[in-house]
């Protein structure tokens, strides 16, 4: 009998939600974290390999959340 490999599992960023829910964009955001819109980007679609702790911190604190808020690992 033959199993199909599971899907890996992954932190997911849920900027959507939490941009939607504070009534934000993702431009105010960047502006508000000192982020570039790109590298925001890269986060918000799920592409980002790594995040520093100092931007992390930022999210947590611009949007008011704690990371498990902000991300899961699925």
């Amino acid at each position: 009998m033959t199993r199909a490999k599971d899907k890996p599992k992954q932190v997911t960023f849920h900027l959507d939600e939490l941009l939607e829910s504070r009534g934000l964009t993702l431009t105010e955001l960047a502006n508000r974290v000192d982020i570039t819109l790109v590298n925001l980007s890269v986060l918000k679609n799920n592409r980002a390999r790594a995040i520093r702790f100092s931007t992390l911190e930022g999210l947590c604190k611009a949007l008011d959340c704690q990371p498990g808020d902000l991300m899961t690992y699925e």
